[in-house]
């Protein structure tokens, strides 16, 4: 039986615009793990995701990612999809004139591992099919345009929906239960659920306990101002509902504005 494949961040430094944003950030997830990245705002969680996806704004200085030994950092972002990396955004953009099938079938013909060739339009139609249903998802969600006039939950939805026709070794889930009302979280954490298993690790990043209510982390980590300061297990979350961040060893002192990555 082959191992377990893993996401090694080590010692990684990133700046914004010549600002450090990530101090040292050390942090390893395996495949069939979920883990929560918890912090307050500019504490460097969503730069953290943006830098392992290879947005040009965010410059690495030293350290390393790694996935299964290998390091991304040299490579271009959709080369990082192809090592099984998937990035679902905070804020998902809308594309007027793209058919939500469309675009699935450019992400899923890219994610497939190269030399390998694309399913027909057919064959696809059927992946997506069977997704759908997994998801409870009506198929008249393919016939829209990218994102257009979606709502908070539908972006998210649509988000988990591409994550399942990919099936990454590792998914970085950017506040996904941002903006989402109580009922749009649950479904959209049921789809989280459903899509999870023993072939992705997952890092979900959150500012709040009550999506992991739904989706529960093996591990839960504190980020401030660029490190990652606390772990723990699930009990952890509880206790930063409870008490807050203050309590924490190293916590204090002004927070960083948060910063987000260019349109």
């Amino acid at each position: 039986m082959a191992s377990s494949m893993k996401l090694e961040i080590k010692d990684l430094h990133a700046s914004v615009e010549g600002k450090e944003i990530l101090k040292g950030v050390n942090l390893t997830v395996t495949q069939g793990e979920t883990h929560a990245l918890m912090g307050p705002n500019g504490s460097g969680k969503s730069t953290l995701a943006y830098t392992l996806m290879g947005h040009p704004k965010y410059q690495v200085t030293s350290g390393q990612a790694l996935i299964d030994g290998e390091s991304i950092l040299g490579i271009t972002p959709d080369k990082r999809v192809k090592k099984g990396l998937f990035l679902a955004f905070q804020y998902p953009v809308s594309v007027q004139g793209v058919s939500m099938f469309s675009f699935l079938r450019a992400a899923y013909n890219n994610s497939r591992p190269a030399g390998t060739d694309p399913p027909t339009i057919f064959e696809f139609r059927e992946v997506v099919a069977e997704k759908l249903k997994m998801l409870e998802m009506d198929n008249a969600f393919l016939t829209r345009y990218l994102n257009e006039g979606f709502s908070g939950g539908e972006k998210k939805r649509a988000e988990i929906l591409q994550m399942a026709l990919m099936q990454p070794k590792f998914a970085v889930l950017d506040e996904t239960d941002s903006g989402l009302d109580i009922d749009a979280l649950r479904i959209v954490a049921e789809g989280i659920n459903k899509v999870s298993g023993p072939g992705t690790g997952m890092l979900l990043i959150t500012h709040y306990q009550r999506i992991l209510k739904y989706v529960k982390p093996q591990f839960v980590h504190v980020m401030y101002q660029g490190r990652i300061i606390e772990s723990g297990g699930e009990d952890l979350s509880r206790l930063l509902e409870e008490k807050g961040y203050t309590w924490i060893k190293g916590y204090g002192g002004e927070e960083e504005a948060p910063t987000q990555p260019a349109a």
